[in-house]
């Protein structure tokens, strides 16, 4: 569903300066944000490498954008008058506004946690993983704080309210006749971030593959280039659906639900380990406190909107809940009935023959291990019946 924004975003930002009197009609906007998708998962399933230099030459706009606008909002501020500072804390109050509110921003700054998906390419990732984090936080929530700073004091609040792309606003205050320049940059950035968003999201989904948490067949990875095109495909089509919906904001709403719904899981479930099995290696620990507070706010955010618009947490509800079925015929019965799941297995089939995909050495490992493991406890159990 990120993946779907960020298209719709790009697609908007490119399409502005052939409507800069009218707002653009809302097909073409799905359409050149599928097509980025689709051009962008061709891209990473042809190379890894290729996939990565587009990846540094758009973070390279993406930064030129962005100090341009601050650089400007400087200049602003230390010329003109600061009347849009003026009350600043009006506004409303409300626990589900402040919680839509913090949707939007969090998912401004969504990108902290794509590196972790990406840890089984990573060198050395105990010590470079908490590094790259500790560095890019701080250097990325700066960043994009002035930047904030600089819209307000340009730009009006109802000229943010009322503009789609705020950035645009900023741009033809600020840069006169080179304003085109603008939505240009910002198109380049967020075509960057669906690239950067693809290549991690269809390695998460390969991951789980690798564990057994997924259909087996989003492991493939293509013999040659190395790139996992089953996971890339799928991660391309439900984007693409995600487009039937073009209003930004109501995809967001939907997504953070979903995410911090998740995310709340995941320490909730972290936590159960550290009590119950306390002897785990954990190469990274941190102090309890953290991930009790970071639960408590995840849960804030996911049930302080539900008080007002019970709708969208039953919408996140109902699309994480889809994976019980799924995870129930395309694993469970699998391993339990392979009579009846012979589907699973011409799929996999298929895609090795159509996308020249071989199943990665850590699959057959790590299915290894869980069958000697299984093996094992099955020994144990016989000889204590015995």
């Amino acid at each position: 569903m990120q993946k779907a924004i960020v298209a719709l975003t790009f697609a908007q930002y490119a399409v502005r300066p052939f409507f800069e009197d009218c707002e653009a009609p809302e097909n073409a906007v799905r359409l050149l944000a599928a097509v980025c998708l689709c051009f962008l998962t061709a891209i990473n399933c042809i190379s890894t490498k290729w996939a990565m230099k587009i990846q540094d030459v758009f973070t390279i706009a993406k930064l030129t954008a962005l100090v341009s606008i601050i650089l400007a909002g400087m200049y602003f501020m230390a010329t003109e008058s600061l009347d849009n500072f003026q009350n600043p804390w009006e506004g409303d109050y409300a626990l589900s506004s402040l919680a839509y509110a913090f949707y939007s921003g969090l998912f401004a700054f969504g990108g902290w946690n794509y590196l972790n998906f990406v840890t089984e390419e990573l060198e050395n990732p105990y010590k470079n993983l908490p590094r790259a984090i500790w560095i890019a936080m701080p250097m990325v929530t700066g960043i994009y704080v002035f930047v904030n700073m600089a819209y307000f004091a340009v730009v009006s609040r109802q000229e943010m309210l009322a503009s789609i792309a705020v950035a645009v606003s900023f741009g033809n205050r600020m840069f006169g006749s080179v304003a085109w320049l603008i939505p240009i940059f910002v198109a380049l950035s967020t075509f960057g971030g669906v690239n950067g968003i693809l290549f991690t999201s269809a390695r998460l989904f390969s991951t789980g593959a690798q564990e057994g948490h997924l259909p087996a067949w989003f492991s493939l990875v293509h013999v040659d280039r190395q790139t996992p095109i089953p996971a890339l495909i799928f991660t391309c089509i439900t984007s693409i659906i995600m487009l039937l919906s073009a209003d930004v904001f109501v995809l967001i709403n939907y997504f953070s639900q979903i995410l911090w719904l998740s995310v709340a899981a995941s320490i909730a479930g972290l936590l159960w380990l550290r009590i119950s099995k306390p002897n785990m290696p954990r190469p990274i620990k941190v102090n309890l406190a953290l991930p009790i507070i970071f639960l408590i706010c995840c849960l804030g955010l996911v049930l302080l909107p539900s008080f007002t618009e019970p709708f969208n947490l039953l919408v996140g509800l109902a699309i994480t809940l889809s994976g019980v079925p799924v995870y129930y015929v395309c694993i469970v019965w699998r391993s339990n009935k392979q009579t009846k799941n012979v589907i699973m297995h011409w799929i996999e089939r298929g895609c090795q023959i159509l996308f020249n995909a071989a199943f990665v050495d850590c699959h057959h490992d790590r299915k290894r291990e869980r069958e000697f493991s299984e093996m094992q406890t099955s020994i144990e159990d016989k000889s204590v019946s015995h």
